[in-house]
C-alpha cells in the first residue's frame, strides 16, 4: 500500500539543525528519538507528554517516513513457498 500521507509537513533536515538529521519541523527532536521511544512500547500520548512540541500528526508522520524509508531502501527477502 502507498503511502500518500505527506509526511513533509511536519519533517526537515537542516545541515545546521542536529547535524542535518530530520526533525520534525520547527524542533531539534530528531526523528530518531520518537522512533525509540515507540519502538520502546510508548503510546504517542506518552511521547507528547515527554516532548509536548510534538502533536498527534507529526508521530504519524514519523511512522510514515520511517516506512516509506524502509520501502525505498530495504530489499525484502523473497518470501518461502509453502506447502500445504
Amino acid at each position: 500500500m502507498p503511502i500518500t500521507f505527506n509526511y513533509w509537513d511536519y519533517i526537515e533536515t537542516r545541515p545546521e539543525g542536529c547535524g542535518g538529521q530530520p526533525t520534525i519541523k520547527g524542533t531539534r527532536i530528531p526523528l530518531r528519538v520518537v522512533l525509540a521511544c515507540l519502538a520502546a512500547g510508548d503510546t504517542p500520548e506518552q511521547i507528547i507528554a515527554e516532548f509536548p512540541l510534538l502533536t498527534p500528526e507529526a508521530i504519524r508522520a514519523v511512522i510514515a517516513f520511517a516506512a516509506q524509508s524502509a520501502l525505498d531502501d530495504l530489499p525484502l527477502p523473497s518470501a518461502p513457498i509453502l506447502k500445504e
